[in-house]
């Protein structure tokens, strides 16, 4: 595995790789690795000649307040990770690397401005300046991405659609724990009470898929989800939302699937979850 930490080095690589008609599988993350993302690395092992990970804590996507300069970090287990599981390439830039003198950044109406995007309103412009940086500097085939983000998934592919990128993004499937819980790299963020108290989110997730399949009724799921979440007593529900999973408008009669999206603070942890349900 190579380790690259300038744009002019990876781009040089790319390059040559691209002359021998070397297909190229990208995962973007912020480091702290877990099997969500090694997931997504097999997937892009399987898919493409050669595996670029670039491992990134992105400072334009923290608002004020948030866990930008406490987010955890681990290089050298990140390193070992992705020898052992297929990764060609790391490219690993500091900030100083990325962000020279950053006057543009990108922004995305409508799909930004619900779940995620009303609590932290500046977050999306942050993820998608970064991504499109990214994607110009390695110019991949296939990019990786997990549902877990979901509402990130959807406008990083509208991004690439409307801005007419040259990859094709790839949703891969949420990755979790036995108990249920979603991996995140801030589940280490809990305390022991904490993290038992998490396990809530998959069962109420569950919960609200037997309702909606067996009756149809999305306020009815959301009550339950909600009543199920505060028995555990969180620290408080940013979110708890059924959006027609296409495009995150409300649920009509062409509606085929749904997702049941859920924020939640345990602690100052704020816990992110969705689930697909068929509809229709």
């Amino acid at each position: 595995m190579k380790i690259i930490k300038t744009i002019e080095k990876v781009k040089k690589l790319i390059k040559e790789s691209k002359e021998k008609n070397l297909s190229i599988g990208f995962v973007p993350t912020m480091g702290y690795l877990h099997d969500g993302h090694i997931s997504l690395v097999k997937r892009a092992k399987k898919e493409n000649d050669l595996v670029v990970v670039s491992i990134f804590v992105n400072p334009l996507q923290f608002g004020p307040n948030e866990d930008y300069e406490r987010y955890p970090r681990d290089i050298e287990s990140d390193i070992k990770i992705l020898k052992k599981n297929g990764c060609d390439i790391l490219f690993l830039p500091e900030n100083k690397e990325l962000y020279k003198e950053q006057l543009v950044i990108i922004n995305i109406i409508e799909l930004s401005e619900k779940l995620c995007g009303l609590s932290r309103p500046t977050h999306f412009q942050g993820v998608l300046t970064v991504v499109a940086k990214l994607f110009n500097i390695i110019t991949p085939s296939r990019s990786y991405f997990g549902e877990k983000d979901y509402q990130q998934l959807l406008i990083i592919k509208k991004m690439v659609d409307d801005l007419n990128f040259d990859t094709k993004i790839v949703p891969c499937p949420i990755v979790r724990e036995k108990d249920g819980l979603a991996m995140s790299s801030r589940n280490s963020y809990l305390s022991p009470d904490e993290r038992k108290k998490s396990t809530i989110l998959y069962r109420s997730l569950l919960k609200g898929k037997e309702i909606i399949k067996k009756t149809g009724d999305i306020e009815n799921a959301k009550n339950v989800i909600k009543d199920m979440i505060e028995s555990v007593n969180p620290t408080k529900i940013d979110y708890i939302e059924i959006y027609d999973e296409k495009n995150l408008k409300e649920i009509n009669e062409k509606t085929k699937y749904c997702r049941i999206f859920l924020a939640v603070f345990f602690g100052k942890t704020r816990l992110i979850d969705n689930m697909r349900v068929k509809i229709k």
